[in-house]
């Protein structure tokens, strides 16, 4: 694959170098294989990713929002003793996701339960972004500003 280089298109613009580092960032990510994981579409404004984390224990993995990206880290504590594996199908590595979320999604919460992590998130914007109807009057009701 090309490697494009988006460092000319920040030179002469301002307050756009969010967008041009969110453009080279596309290019540079890799396709996460493991953990295995899902998006989903749910209700309205609502969405939830599901992580396949067989293994992991709650204080195994940590979550955390900066900048617009859901990271969800997973570090496996050495495991004490010593295991002879007849057979290993099991990946028990450490791991790091990183999900874009777009304006306004918000996470909501997240459990772990039966090996699966799940997040739930929705958007949730501002009631000055919100779309409202504007009624309309009769001409002699209007007042214009003087």
């Amino acid at each position: 694959m090309r490697n494009l280089d988006f460092s000319h298109l920040s030179s002469n613009a301002v307050g756009f170098e969010r967008m041009a580092r969110e453009l080279e960032g596309l290019f540079d990510q890799k396709a996460a294989a493991y953990p295995p994981y899902n998006i989903e579409k749910r209700e309205h404004d609502g969405y939830r990713i599901t992580v396949a984390v067989a293994g992991f224990e709650r204080d195994e993995l940590e979550l955390e929002t900066e900048n617009g990206t859901l990271k969800v880290k997973g570090r496996k504590a050495v495991a004490a003793g010593e295991r002879q594996f007849l057979h290993q199908g099991i990946a028990e590595r450490d791991f790091e996701l990183a999900f874009k979320l777009s304006q306004h999604v918000e996470v909501k919460g997240a459990r772990l339960e039966h090996g699966l992590l799940t997040i739930d998130l929705a958007r949730e914007l501002p009631e000055a972004l919100k779309p409202r109807a504007i009624p309309i009057g009769k001409p002699d009701q209007l007042a214009l500003p003087s």
